[in-house]
């Protein structure tokens, strides 16, 4: 017959040696596992008082979870007696094979997260960046996608973004109109001013201050040049540039004021043999 009291022994010495370490490792795996919940909806709630973009948000959210539940499984698993020394290595150069082969979009994804942390820009701003200006319409984990005025998507990546310079024109509730004018040297240069004033005056989306300035600023080679600068709110910026443009042509062709344009002069000579 089968003995079965040495077998029974080594159970009950087996079960004494890791009963208390497997009801410790689950414990902790519980308490672990409640803790990560509470800490991500921590990090939530802080995220969504920073305004931080609902895409970046989720991702940044997963990654923390997952990061955090792998360290709960390691210290889990190391708590029962697996040998995790050997696994931890070959993870870390999975890890690093992994970071070398994705180096450019790691690159990305930390300009995405700066991007979203400092907020150089925000969705709906009108910016200048990598040589094109266009709407920003969505911030995206490793790119920024801009809306051109003749409404082409630009896809700009993110660490490129962030590193780079950039202007924003819409960072600002105010701007500077800046308009160059020209005359003739033979108009007269009081009353050209006083009609550019007079345009300005009558435009209510101009502010009054900063004052207006209008000034002749150049001598020339054909005409005589004011700078012409008036204030607005930004999202009045364009329609008073075109606005006032075409104004002001319209109001020199009424007072008989010139605005020269390049000519030349072409003298033909006849020779005789």
């Amino acid at each position: 017959m089968i003995d079965f009291k040495p077998i029974f022994d080594q159970g009950i010495a087996m079960l004494t040696l890791y009963a208390p370490k497997l009801l410790l490792a689950i414990l902790t795996l519980i308490i672990g596992s409640w803790a990560i919940k509470i800490l991500v909806k921590v990090l939530r709630k802080s995220m969504r008082s920073m305004d931080v973009d609902v895409s970046m948000r989720r991702f940044l959210l997963s990654i923390v979870s997952i990061l955090l539940k792998v360290v709960l499984l390691i210290s889990v698993m190391s708590m029962i007696g697996v040998q995790m020394t050997s696994f931890i290595a070959i993870l870390g150069a999975a890890g690093l094979a992994v970071g070398l082969a994705l180096q450019g979009s790691m690159s990305n994804f930390a300009g995405g997260v700066l991007i979203t942390l400092f907020k150089p820009f925000k969705v709906g701003d009108v910016i200048e960046a990598q040589g094109y200006i266009g709407s920003v319409h969505e911030i995206q984990i490793f790119n920024t996608i801009l809306k051109t005025p003749d409404n082409k998507t630009i896809v700009i990546p993110n660490g490129g973004l962030s590193n780079g310079s950039l202007t924003n024109y819409s960072s600002e509730p105010t701007r500077r109109v800046d308009l160059t004018i020209g005359i003739g040297y033979d108009d007269d240069i009081k009353k050209a001013k006083e009609v550019i004033d007079g345009l300005i005056e009558k435009d209510t989306r101009i502010l009054k201050e900063p004052a207006p300035f209008i000034r002749v600023a150049e001598l020339g080679d054909s005409s005589v040049n004011f700078a012409v600068r008036v204030w607005c709110n930004s999202a009045d910026y364009w329609n008073i540039f075109f606005d006032l443009t075409e104004q002001i042509k319209l109001a020199f062709d009424t007072n008989g004021i010139s605005i020269p344009f390049p000519q030349s002069d072409v003298h033909v000579y006849k020779h005789t043999t």
